[in-house]
């Protein structure tokens, strides 16, 4: 599902509230979300390097009462994400050995958003 675009610069400020809204609304459809997580990059490099993923796509485990396969074709066009819908268990081991950021139901990135909010960003 990567499809990553040399100088595409896939601001937070656009796509964690489709994530958090939109995203999370079409899983909830189907299973219920009980959390959202970002690996990869983003969830390593702390929130001020983003600057430095110009190009990347996101990487987002939601954790929901049961898999859905193929989640990917909920992601709607231009959003690049890479999408896994997981148990909790197989969320457990995926996430086991990875540094990763909660976006909810904790979201580690409330004070970034506030912040932003305030600024007038979001």
């Amino acid at each position: 599902m990567s499809r990553i675009k040399p100088g595409a610069i896939w601001q937070h400020e656009k796509v964690l509230p489709y994530i958090l809204t939109s995203l999370k609304d079409k899983i909830n459809d189907m299973t219920a979300v009980e959390k959202i997580i970002l690996f990869g990059s983003r969830g390593r490099l702390p929130v001020e390097r983003w600057n430095e993923l110009e190009g990347k796509d996101w990487d987002v485990v939601v954790q929901a009462r049961c898999k859905l396969r193929n989640a990917h074709i909920l992601v709607d066009e231009g959003y690049h994400l890479d999408l896994l819908v997981l148990d909790e268990a197989q969320t457990e081991e995926f996430t086991e050995n990875m540094t990763i950021k909660e976006l909810f139901p904790v979201n580690e990135l409330e004070c970034l958003m506030s912040k932003n909010e305030k600024n007038g960003n979001i």
